[in-house]
């Protein structure tokens, strides 16, 4: 992964599949910033899309040009899918925001080695360094640090507790053969099992990435990508308990079109009762109750199943977290704003209005929901931890795992197929 000579031919043709053009992007990511009439504008990109992120987010930063006068911060907010599209065509064009969202991992290391990213080591290593370790290690890269987080958690299945109990499911399933027999027991109960995205290519991916965990172990994921080989028999296996799911037809009527977090989408399914669970991040309650109604105490959380037989165990954990880069040339006053992002009382804030889990270990007592609390306690007994694999590896790696992954949940492609899509092309990204 990495390779400085090929770094941008991933992000091209990722770029010219989309049949997103150069064009289309004119006057994106950075056009505006720059210094006028002694004002710095800074342009910053994220995907707080919904509320309360979006709206305590924009105060931030309000409350972050106050605080300096002279600077003026210009918010981009993309839903997940398009700013993933947008952030490829950016990369390969070699131009990126000043602040961006990023995820870390394979994609960051790529626009890194196309020498589009600020090297944040020396900036931010006075105030970086107290940061909660397990949050900064996706943005370390070669032993410096090109991001900071955020936030950190974990993806995890958040279920209906009343629904549960309306189809006699006493606790939530530990076992992968328990899982699909709660699945069964809540459609006969009349009740929609799970909420899907499918229009949504990522929210399908964790289904496969957990169960590759659980069946082949979460270190044979590091070494199909070194290898670039995921034709392995635990990936094969991981894909046919997938495709054992999708026959018991669990999910809400037209969840291939649905979105995530539209009102009639995945996150508002589960906000308003109609779904009983969804396999998702530690953000999954703030957008459950933004898209729908949020169903407070109803709402719970347990850890992936472990599959019997399997190399993995359930204390190996799939997720990340947020965090922001800079472009190569960003000013001062971006590093500054990061600074500010990163503090006790911006992190106190975040926690107490947003939800997300505490990167500042002083902003831990602002935590009062209690399925956060349980996410976190999963997070810091976790043996392992696997970043988003559409983060994780090169982009095209990344994006070909949730498109297979897409099609074998649709129907059209087979669990062998989803490894030898993958495998072919990790191995043209060499």
């Amino acid at each position: 992964m990495g390779d400085p000579a090929l770094s941008r031919r991933g992000f091209l043709a990722a770029t010219a599949a989309a049949g997103l053009g150069m064009t289309a992007l004119s006057g994106c990511g950075g056009s505006d910033s720059g210094s006028s009439g002694g004002i710095t504008t800074v342009e910053w990109w994220n995907i707080s899309t919904t509320e309360p992120a979006k709206g305590v987010w924009a105060a931030l930063a309000k409350k972050f040009e106050a605080q300096n006068p002279k600077v003026k911060l210009k918010i981009v907010q993309l839903e997940n899918d398009a700013y993933k599209t947008k952030m490829t065509a950016l990369t390969a064009s070699g131009k990126l925001p000043d602040i961006f969202h990023t995820w870390g991992g394979g994609v960051l290391q790529q626009q890194v080695d196309a020498g589009l990213v600020k090297d944040l080591t020396g900036p931010t290593k006075p105030w970086a360094d107290g940061l909660l370790p397990v949050a900064k290690q996706a943005y370390i890269l070669d032993n410096k640090t090109y991001g900071i987080p955020f936030d950190i958690g974990m993806v995890g299945f958040w279920y209906n507790k009343a629904l549960f109990k309306r189809a006699g499911i006493s606790a939530p399933p530990a076992t992968w053969s328990g899982f699909l027999d709660a699945v069964k027991k809540l459609k006969a109960a009349g009740v929609t099992p799970l909420a899907l995205a499918g229009k949504e290519s990522w929210t399908g991916m964790y289904y496969w990435a957990y169960l590759a965990m659980r069946t082949a172990g979460i270190d044979a994921l590091k070494k199909a990508n070194d290898d670039k080989d995921f034709t392995g028999a635990g990936f094969v296996e991981a894909g046919q308990h997938l495709k054992d799911l999708v026959a018991l037809q669990p999910f809400q009527k037209g969840f291939l079109g649905a979105a995530y977090s539209t009102p009639t989408g995945q996150a508002a399914s589960v906000g308003n009762a109609k779904a009983a669970m969804e396999l998702m991040g530690q953000w999954a309650p703030s957008v459950e109750a933004d898209a729908g109604k949020g169903i407070g105490a109803d709402l719970g959380f347990f850890p992936f199943p472990a599959v019997e037989g399997g190399k993995g165990t359930v204390t190996e954990v799939f997720g990340g977290g947020g965090g922001h880069a800079l472009r190569a040339d960003a000013p001062q006053a971006a590093v500054d704003f990061l600074e500010f992002f990163a503090s006790e009382t911006t992190d106190a804030e975040l926690v107490k209005k947003t939800s997300v889990l505490p990167v500042v270990p002083a902003a831990e007592s602002a935590m009062t929901d209690a399925n956060l609390k349980l996410v976190q306690a999963q997070l810091k007994a976790a043996t392992g931890f696997q970043l988003y694999l559409d983060q994780a590896y090169a982009p095209a790696v990344g994006q070909q795992v949730n498109d297979s992954v897409a099609g074998l949940i649709a129907g059209s492609k087979s669990p062998a197929d989803v490894t030898q899509a993958i495998t072919k092309t990790a191995k043209e990204e060499q």
